[in-house]
Formats: C-alpha cells, sequence, structure tokens
C-alpha cells in the first residue's frame, strides 16, 4: 500500500465525529476533536478504496474495529447537498469510492464508532476506480520480456517494488503514473491523430504494446473509441491490411496447412481460449471478397467482446480461413498477404471447414464458434450444419437478426405500433437481409402470429426487384435467374416480381423499411416520402455500413418524412436538427448483442445458441432503453451503457438456457437474482494486477 501525500498527523484524542480539513501543510483531522489515547492516523491507498491505519496495523475502512459502511447512512450524508455525484444504489455498500466521470476522483465515507467521516468540501484525491480485490498473476518471465509482453506490460505504472521483484528498475523511466493517467493520456494522444484511420494504426500500436491499456482506453471512451477499431473504420483498415501490417495477431489456417490444423491449434500459447471469431473473407463489410486482409474484422471484432461483453483478452483468439481469394487486383498485388489462388469450393472448401472446427473444439472443448462475414452462399449451410453440434451462431445471420429485431421492438414502442402490425419491405435478400428477416418473423410468432402470416408482411428484393408472384408483368427477372433455396419461402404474391423499390414501396405500403442492400442512395427522397404518405411514423433503418454504404442518411430520413421518422442506421451518424428538435438516430450495431451472446457461452458454458435465446435477447436489449433514452428518439440505449446490455442479453440466455437444460458450467437450479451476480462477477474488468515471476518464486 502506499501511503497518500498528506502528514500523518500525531493526537491525544480521536473527534467524535471526526472530520477532516485543509490546513497549509496539507489534509489533517480538525484538532478540536478529541480521543482517549493517543494514536497516529494516516490515510493509505489500498487500490480498492481508503484504509485507515491505526499504530502498526491497517484495517479496510469498511471492516475496521468501531468502524462500517452502510447504503442507509452513505445515503443519508449525501442527500441533497453532496454534490459527489454518487450513486446510491445497491452496489453503494460494496464500493467505498464513487465515480466521477473522467476525474477518477473518490470521497471517503464512512464512521468512526457510531460518527459519520467524510471528506465533502476539501481537494480530491486522484484515485484509481474501486475494484475487486486482486489476485496475483504468476508469470514465468522478467525484465525485458515482461515489457515486451502487451499481456504483461504496464508502462510506467509498474511500482518500486514491482520493478525490483521482475528486474525492471532502469528499464522504465523513473516516474510512476495510474493507470487513469495513462488513458488520459493516449486519448490526448489519439485526438490529436488528423484521420479515423491514422487513430486506428495508433490504437493498433497501443494494443500491441499493452492490452490493458487499450481495452481500459476502449471501457471508458467507448463511444468514441467503438466507431474507430470497428464500424465503419474497419473496412478501410482492412482494404489497407497489407499495407499496414506491423505484426500478427491471431491465427491464420491456409490450404497449404491441411491435414496439419489439430497441431497448428496448439502452437496458439493459451490454454483457456473462451470465443472464436472466424472469416473467410469472402463479404467482408460491403466491401465484397478482400481474402486474407479480411482479418481486421475478426481482431476488431473481438476487442468489442472485451471492452463490452467482458471477455478477458487472453481468452479470444482471431481467425483467418485463408480459401484463397476471387479478387483480381488482391491476387496482382505484391503486398497480398494471402495465397494467390482463386477460391475452394464444394467440398473441397466444406472438407477444410470440417478440419477447422474439429481443430479448435479438440484444443478448447468449450470454445464458441462466432462466424462472420462469410458469403451467403457460405454462411447459411455453414450454420445449418454445426450450431446442433458446436457452440457457435452466425453474426451476420443471428446477430444482425437479433440486435434489428431489438430495434425494431422499441421502434415499435415509439411509433405505438405493435409487432404483429408491421409490414417490412428489405433491400438486400443476403444472409443479412434474410436472417434479419427470419429474426423478425420469430418475434412475430412469439408475440401471436402464425409463421405463414408473419412472413407475408415481408417483401424482399433482390438486385433485379422484388421477389414477387411470377406473372410476366416484369418479366420475373428472379425466377428466371432462379431463386436459391434460402430466397424461395419469401417469395410474396402480392407484389410482382422485379418490381422496382418505387412501385413495391407504392403497392404493398409498408410500416418498415429495412435496408441491407449496400446499394448507398437507394432510399431515395420519392421512395421514403411515398412511403411516408400511408404510415404516421415510419420506421426506416438503414443497416448497411460502412457508412458511404448507407441506404440513406438519418439527416435525409428526417427531412423528407417531416421528422415523423423513427431512424436506426448500421453506421453511426451525428444528431440531427430540424426544425427546433434534435433527433438522436440510434446505430443499429451487431455489438449490443454478440458481446451478451458471447459472454453467456463463455461463462455458463451454453451449448447452443437457440431461436428462442436469440429472440429473448432482442427483448432485454429492446428493454434496456431508459424513458430519458426513448425521449430523445433512441432505439438503443447509449453506448456507454453497452457493458450494462451486455450483462442484461447474457442473463436472459442464460436463464432460457438453464430453463432447457443447456447448460454446462453452473448449477442447474441457479434463481436469476443468482444468475445476475454471477455474470456480472465473471466480466473482465480492465485493470493492472500485482505480477510475480514463478522462475524466482521458492517452493
Amino acid at each position: 500500500y502506499r501511503t497518500l501525500p498528506y502528514p500523518t498527523v500525531p493526537y491525544r484524542t480521536l473527534p467524535y465525529p471526526a472530520v477532516v480539513q485543509k490546513c497549509s501543510s496539507g489534509i489533517q483531522l480538525r484538532p478540536e476533536f478529541r480521543m482517549q489515547s493517543r494514536t497516529n492516523m494516516s490515510f493509505l491507498h489500498a487500490g480498492r478504496h481508503a484504509m485507515v491505519q491505526t499504530g502498526r496495523r491497517a484495517m479496510p475502512s469498511a471492516h475496521a474495529a468501531g468502524m462500517s459502511m452502510s447504503t442507509s447512512l452513505s445515503q443519508r450524508h449525501h442527500a441533497p447537498g453532496c454534490g459527489c455525484g454518487c450513486q446510491h444504489g445497491h452496489q453503494h455498500g460494496r464500493q467505498r469510492g464513487h465515480q466521477h466521470g473522467h476525474q477518477h476522483s473518490v470521497h471517503v465515507h464512512g464512521v468512526i464508532g457510531k460518527r459519520f467521516v467524510s471528506n465533502e468540501g476539501i481537494p480530491q484525491i486522484d484515485i484509481p476506480k474501486p475494484t475487486r480485490e486482486l489476485k496475483v498473476l504468476k508469470v514465468k518471465k522478467d525484465g525485458v520480456d515482461i515489457l515486451h509482453d502487451p499481456l504483461w506490460n504496464k508502462n510506467t505504472c509498474f511500482d518500486n517494488a514491482e520493478r525490483d521483484r521482475l528486474g525492471l528498475r532502469g528499464l522504465l523511466p523513473p516516474v510512476e503514473r495510474t493507470l487513469e493517467q495513462q488513458v488520459g493520456r493516449v486519448m490526448r494522444a489519439l485526438r490529436r491523430e488528423d484521420s479515423d484511420e491514422r487513430r486506428n494504426m495508433f490504437l493498433q500500436d497501443l494494443h500491441n504494446r499493452d492490452e490493458t491499456l487499450y481495452h481500459r482506453t476502449l471501457v471508458e471512451n467507448i463511444t468514441e473509441v467503438a466507431p474507430l477499431v470497428y464500424t465503419p473504420t474497419v473496412g478501410k483498415v482492412c482494404q489497407e491490411f497489407g499495407d499496414q501490417y506491423r505484426r500478427s495477431r491471431g491465427m491464420y489456417f491456409s490450404t497449404q496447412d491441411r491435414g496439419m490444423f489439430s497441431s497448428m491449434a496448439y502452437n496458439w500459447p493459451h490454454d483457456d481460449v473462451h470465443v472464436i471469431v472466424v472469416t473467410d473473407g469472402s463479404r467482408i463489410l460491403g466491401l465484397g471478397d478482400l481474402g486474407a486482409h479480411g482479418m481486421g474484422i475478426p481482431i476488431g471484432k473481438l476487442a468489442l467482446y472485451c471492452a463490452c461483453g467482458g471477455i478477458a483478452p487472453h481468452r479470444v483468439l482471431p481467425v483467418m480461413l485463408d480459401v484463397g481469394t476471387n479478387n483480381t487486383e488482391l491476387l496482382e498485388d505484391e503486398d497480398y498477404l494471402g495465397l494467390k489462388h482463386k477460391r475452394l469450393e464444394g467440398d473441397e472448401y466444406y472438407d477444410m471447414v470440417d478440419e477447422f472446427m474439429k481443430a479448435v473444439t479438440s484444443r478448447w472443448p468449450n470454445v464458441v464458434v462466432q462466424f462472420e462475414d462469410f458469403e451467403t452462399s457460405k454462411a447459411v449451410p455453414l450454420l445449418a450444419k454445426y450450431r446442433h453440434i458446436y457452440r457457435c451462431f452466425n453474426d451476420d445471420i443471428q446477430g444482425t437478426g437479433c440486435v434489428t429485431l431489438a430495434g425494431i421492438l422499441a421502434a415499435c414502442r415509439q411509433a405505438g405500433d405493435s409487432i404483429t402490425d408491421l409490414r417490412v419491405v428489405c433491400a438486400g435478400a443476403g444472409s443479412a437481409g434474410l436472417g434479419v428477416c427470419a429474426q423478425i418473423v420469430d418475434g412475430m410468432v412469439e408475440a401471436g402470429l402464425s409463421r405463414e402470416e408473419a412472413m407475408s408482411r415481408f417483401v424482399v428484393l433482390t438486385s433485379k426487384g422484388a421477389v414477387g408472384l411470377e406473372d410476366g408483368v416484369n418479366g420475373d427477372p428472379n425466377h428466371k435467374r432462379g431463386l436459391t433455396e434460402d430466397q424461395g419461402p419469401w417469395v410474396n404474391a402480392g407484389v410482382s416480381d422485379g418490381s422496382s423499390l418505387l412501385e413495391t414501396v407504392k403497392q404493398f405500403k409498408p410500416t418498415c423499411l429495412l435496408g441491407l442492400s449496400t446499394v448507398p442512395g437507394i432510399f431515395s427522397e420519392e421512395v421514403v416520402r411515398a412511403m411516408a404518405e400511408d404510415c404516421e411514423n415510419p420506421i426506416i433503418m438503414p443497416m448497411s455500413n460502412p457508412t458511404h454504404k448507407s441506404e440513406c442518411t438519418p439527416e435525409q430520413a428526417y427531412k423528407w418524412t417531416d421528422g415523423r421518422a423513427v431512424v436506426a442506421t448500421g453506421s453511426p451518424f451525428a444528431p440531427v436538427e430540424l426544425n427546433g428538435k434534435t433527433f438522436i438516430p440510434s446505430q443499429c450495431n451487431n455489438m449490443y448483442v454478440f458481446p451478451g451472446i458471447g459472454l453467456a457461452a463463455s461463462v455458463a458454458g451454453v451449448t447452443e445458441i437457440t431461436d428462442k435465446m436469440l429472440y429473448l435477447a432482442a427483448v432485454a436489449c429492446a428493454d434496456a432503453i431508459s424513458d430519458e433514452e426513448v425521449a430523445e428518439g433512441r432505439t438503443f440505449p447509449a453506448v456507454g451503457r453497452i457493458r450494462q446490455v451486455s450483462h442484461q442479453v447474457a442473463c436472459k440466455i442464460i436463464d432460457e438456457a438453464l430453463r432447457v437444460g443447456k447448460t454446462t458450467k453452473i448449477p442447474s437450479n441457479m434463481t436469476e437474482e443468482e444468475v445476475s451476480e454471477y455474470v456480472a462477477a465473471k466480466m473482465y474488468f480492465p485493470q493492472y494486477v500485482p505480477l510475480v515471476d514463478t522462475t524466482k518464486v521458492r517452493s
């Protein structure tokens, strides 16, 4: 423990009540209060909360003899003029310090004997956020090897004792910084960069040096930083992956490694991997086939798993399945990092994916595999093949569908409608588009509609127009080209096959317009105004990303509907001012659900992600919106509350898994309250922990 820079003051007596005051030499107890025995007293910084030292014995402020910390006392002495901004919820009794935004200052509250102690009105002590007691981590490294390992490196946060213990003295500047100070320094440097691409590179460099600092920066600045590590910036990062490559992260399983996947898996240094995000690079966002350069997607996704979902960074693994690429530019690019041959197809492709799945589940039997950005023709059969065998899900099909259903539920609430009254036109009939529609149908069925009736409420459009009745009016382009097995069930006899988006809107009169086409501007002014003529509060969701692929902008949607639209987007957009009112469009981003899904499977051993679990995850996300956020026009909670949302999503999934007997890591009789506490306790929070070099510890 480190003594704070305030003088230890001798007393003949100790105050009843004891109150601290500012003096010329620092902070001391007011001398007018007295006690029966001579005592030395100083406040110590214990990392978790203030400590009181009497004589030689240090005691936690909430557990020391004659002292107690209670919620009721804290609340009574804060209201209403405390001004500390602390929260008085059920956690107060367990947190001795209170959070103050980015100041990380602490009010010391407690009682000595039966009297209240407060530092209200005096300079605040700049100490880290209160945390749980930290376990010592054993490492088999010391000296410069520690500094070069991003999992263990703390930069200037190593204190003198640890520098001596790990052989670091002289290898670092002598100054000691707190984690909060380092986060502040990172953000100041990040904001000095002149483009989002350069900011992403800055964060990549930080990730490669110090994972704890990187993830703490994300957690505390998630609204500002998430768009830099994932959409929309990650699309540009993938396009420039070969030029920007600095350090390998994750694993690459390629066609030249066939037959060796199982042994390769043991090259990964960590034995307890909980989540794998894997892509074959065939459909990266709206950018198409980027081959091995699509690796930026799993890396970015897993950064959000750690920051938003509370999965520790040594328990995640990004993977690239390099099956080749059909992108001619990449095949001719001398800086392309993947194998330069055409993509595998047919049995050869599926056999390679089979070998991969068997290899990783053999090494890590409880791992959750998330399929990411696979082209539709591969994504759908892979999900159908594996979802009942392994712990896996497809984020583009199930994740996008789940988060869109959450947005739909919230939007219906705002528009004063029920999901059973919804009529949907979806521009985009790929894996994401059909997956979203299927998830919304599941929600309608849960609300009471038959599946047949629910599916009749949808019209989906391909690049050839509406998938409709084969009546020859428009030449039946979809039927002539041939509908895929997945598109066939979505034929709507209420519209002619090949009808344009505008014709479909006028004929079908939708209440919701979904955009998953990656065709920028397809939601034109004429289309949106035609929809608004027959719908009081049209729900408009241009979901394609990156930003430049969006079907329309929120500003256009609000303007063309005279501010009546309920808008959610796939990429982040700024608030819109219209007619003296501020509209805040929510980002319908998968990060509202996939971290919670992975967290549930990770901590509870959920053996299968069922459709009912996905529906409940959507409900949990929609229910997480506060009244204030609804009043602002949001259809999703503020991104700053993303960890709370992930917690709620995980709890809902685990509750359902317990009900149907699909958990392996927790007792089957856990209550909802116990599940909530268990999940919260298991969520990783980035903070430095004490390190011990086991090679120097005597057994």
